[in-house]
């Protein structure tokens, strides 16, 4: 299983780094979980975000957001819409699907034939 996580949007915000005091370069980044396994592909619902400033090249955590940081993160929350849930089968899948299925009519074929012998 290859949990990886996608980026949905990403914004760039005018407010002050509270690390550089720089007023460009802060960014909001959402990401979206997609899990690949040897028989599916999904996207989940799981929600991940987080800020970095390219200027001083720092992780903002929400222990060091300010009022305003907080405000512009709860607005661009409301706004931010997620990929749907989805989940798709692998050819792999619908290759084994398909030999189980013959293999258990084979078995009924043959038990009905043996019973009528």
């Amino acid at each position: 299983m290859n949990d990886q996580w996608i980026t949905v949007k990403e914004v760039s915000l005018n407010n002050n780094c509270p690390e550089c005091f720089s007023k460009e370069g802060l960014e909001l980044t959402f990401k979206q979980e997609f899990i690949d396994t040897k028989f599916s592909k999904s996207v989940t619902q799981n929600i991940s975000s987080q800020m970095h400033c390219t200027t001083c090249d720092t992780e903002i955590y929400p222990v060091s957001w300010t009022e305003d940081i907080e405000r512009i993160y709860e607005y661009q929350m409301k706004a931010f819409e997620p990929k749907k849930s989805s989940k798709k089968m692998k050819p792999l899948f619908w290759i084994l699907l398909g030999v189980i299925a013959v293999v258990i009519t084979l078995i009924v074929v043959f038990l009905a034939t043996y019973k009528l012998a």
